[in-house]
């Protein structure tokens, strides 16, 4: 009988690189929400027309989502750790430059620099702890405790926001990165060893023009949809940004060393732990700005107190780590999957129940029911992306997941708040509240518009305005909800079939 040599088991300075790693995989994820809490602040202050105030929020997330692939192939050329601190320069800058943005433009430029930055720190985290951790125990726990960090970052975020909203201006909310990347840049040279890919061959410049103009004219035209509806030049968008797809994938199926391997998709676990990593970071991070407004609209809670109320959201994501983790070396991917995509969509139709006379504690329990879900599927999902890709490729392989977590974050965002939106603006311009038509077009835009506006009327028309506001939300806080957990459910469907052959052994041997 062969036995195989067991793999090399990482030691206490590895750990200790694991502690640091762990650091710009937060912060990354971190930036993708903590603006949440910080909106109504920036509108007050940039004046953000409803255009600018969606590029705001999203275009960080598409950035990091349109250059990833990019970085993770210069990462495997140059050395993921050379990578990793070019980074950290780029966003730590790129956060001073945020925090002190002067108008919406400003704020946009600076955010799709902090894109780039976290474009540059993600893959190389994610491929560095692959090379660290060759013990197929330790890797699993390694990557459990990286996905907590990223995924539990998007639950973290409004938490931080609220904190430091509580006492400092709206820009602190950036400012709280630079520390950590100034701490990154000292630390990671000495106690992290530098890998890359030993044959990595030419770097495939027309590749990654090809990805870029892949998921640019995708990003505007799912824009364009968001702002104004489909049309023409949304649909025309998209449909270049496909064919350009299919020119990136003939060009990686041809070039003598693609960014990268194709063939990774005809396996049913790593496309089917990449589509599922995609949507569970479209559930948390579009019903996360949703549920924050809500809390602080509709409910009425301060900052401080909202972001209190969140602790328990970011318990969930860990404990789903932990029950993946631990239940990884018995029960079946295809089963660990499902089961907490299945969490998570309960925990979207659950939400879909809470009306504006609900406690806040009926939320706070279905937001983290989905969250358990959400750590159960990004560690699982995570880990087999990671081991059905050869060391070599690690930082494209790492690429591919971030991409898929960072575009599908960025679209929740975008098409979950969308959605809300467009069912209160219908709602409030089809329906007015009698007497109150002179306050224009902000409270029949926004509800934290409409809450502006009743401050400025006497009480008998403010009530009726905030009572007809927060019903509107809350009826399109209920409908993104549904579409959420039906999303999620077929996912859970989808996942059950693709990865239904793969076997608890055969990740293990995948990670030898």
């Amino acid at each position: 009988m062969k036995t195989t040599p067991a793999s090399p088991r990482a030691t206490a300075r590895d750990w200790l690189g694991m502690a640091v790693l762990v650091l710009p995989a937060l912060l990354a994820s971190m930036d993708l929400s903590v603006l949440f809490m910080a909106s109504p602040w920036i509108s007050a202050d940039l004046a953000p027309s409803a255009s600018q105030h969606l590029w705001i929020m999203d275009i960080y997330g598409f950035m990091m989502a349109g250059l990833l692939i990019t970085m993770g192939s210069v990462g495997d050329r140059i050395g993921r750790r050379r990578l990793l601190l070019i980074g950290a320069v780029a966003f730590g800058v790129a956060s001073l430059l945020a925090a002190f943005a002067q108008s919406a433009e400003m704020l946009i430029a600076a955010r799709a620099l902090l894109g780039l930055g976290g474009a540059t720190l993600a893959p190389s985290t994610l491929s560095l702890i692959r090379g660290m951790f060759l013990d197929e125990n330790q890797r699993r726990t390694a990557v459990g405790i990286w996905t907590g960090a990223f995924t539990g970052g998007i639950a973290i975020g409004p938490i931080i926001g609220g904190l430091l909203l509580e006492h400092f201006w709206w820009g602190s909310v950036f400012l709280i990165n630079v520390p950590v990347m100034v701490l990154l840049l000292i630390v990671a040279p000495l106690i992290i060893r530098e890998s890359r890919d030993p044959n990595p061959g030419r770097f495939d410049l027309p590749g990654a023009v090809l990805s870029l103009a892949a998921i640019l004219p995708v990003v505007y035209g799912i824009k364009k949809i968001a702002e104004d509806g489909a049309g023409w030049t949304s649909v025309t968008s998209i449909a270049v940004g496909v064919v350009f797809a299919g020119l990136f994938v003939v060009r990686q199926l041809r070039a003598a060393s693609p960014m990268i391997d194709v063939h990774l998709f005809a396996r049913p676990a790593f496309s089917g732990s990449i589509l599922s990593n995609s949507i569970v970071t479209f559930a948390t991070a579009g019903m996360g700005l949703l549920a924050v407004t809500f809390m602080q609209t509709v409910l009425g809670h301060a900052p401080f107190t909202a972001a209190l109320w969140m602790l328990p959201t970011v318990a969930g994501s860990f404990i789903g780590v932990a029950i993946a983790s631990i239940l990884a070396r018995t029960v079946r991917p295809a089963v660990l999957v499902t089961i907490g995509l299945l969490i998570a969509a309960g925990g979207f139709a659950a939400i879909s129940l809470v009306t504006p006379d609900s406690h806040v504690g009926m939320l706070i329990a279905a937001y983290s029911a989905l969250t358990v879900g959400v750590g159960m599927t990004a560690t699982m999902v995570t880990s087999l992306v990671l081991t059905t890709a050869p060391p070599e490729k690690a930082g494209a392989a790492s690429a591919l997941a971030e991409t898929s977590a960072e575009f599908g974050g960025a679209l929740g965002i975008a098409v979950l708040g969308t959605l809300a939106g467009t069912v209160y603006r219908d709602t409030m311009r089809e329906n007015p509240v009698p007497g109150t038509d002179f306050v224009g077009e902000a409270a029949a835009d926004t509800v934290g518009g409409a809450v502006a506006a009743a401050q400025e009327l006497p009480d008998e028309l403010a009530r009726p305005l905030l009572q007809h506001a927060f019903d509107a939300f809350t009826d399109g806080f209920t409908v993104s909800a549904i579409v959420g957990a039906l999303v999620l459910a077929a996912a859970a469907v989808l996942a059950g079939a693709t990865l239904r052959k793969v076997t608890s052994q055969q990740v293990a041997e995948a990670q030898e």
